[in-house]
């Protein structure tokens, strides 16, 4: 089930998720967790291709970086909070999809990103 609060939030199943536009592709937001969906192509060439990583460590809407939790070299798990976000008023965690190693930050506290920004690489 499915509620609609307004101002890009939803209520899921009881959960709190947030969803913005980027073109074609909506971005949704939901336990920290990043997911994309894209409208049907007939042609699947046409599909953004892109890896796990790349969805969870991109922002997932217009937000600022209040806060980066780690850094390059850094070994986290699945789970762990890599950096914290502001987006309409709201934290937004980006958390570890899988345990690795941080490879590189893409992004600095006090920096507005937009959807799809990559935040940082795991190893």
């Amino acid at each position: 089930m499915v509620d609609v609060l307004g101002n890009g939030r939803f209520l899921v199943n009881g959960r709190l998720a947030y969803a913005a536009r980027d073109g074609g592709r909506t971005w949704v937001f939901i336990d920290g967790r990043t997911y994309v969906v894209e409208p049907e192509s007939r042609d699947a060439s046409e599909r953004l291709h892109v890896t796990d990583d790349q969805v969870a460590l991109s922002a997932p809407m217009p937000a600022t970086v209040l806060a980066i939790k780690v850094a390059p070299g850094q070994e986290v798990a699945a789970g762990d909070l890599l950096v914290l976000l502001e987006a309409m008023k709201m934290e937004v965690p980006i958390k570890a999809p899988r345990a690795g190693r941080v490879k590189s930050l893409a992004c600095r506290e006090g920096e507005l990103v937009q959807p799809g920004t990559p935040l940082l690489e795991l190893a």
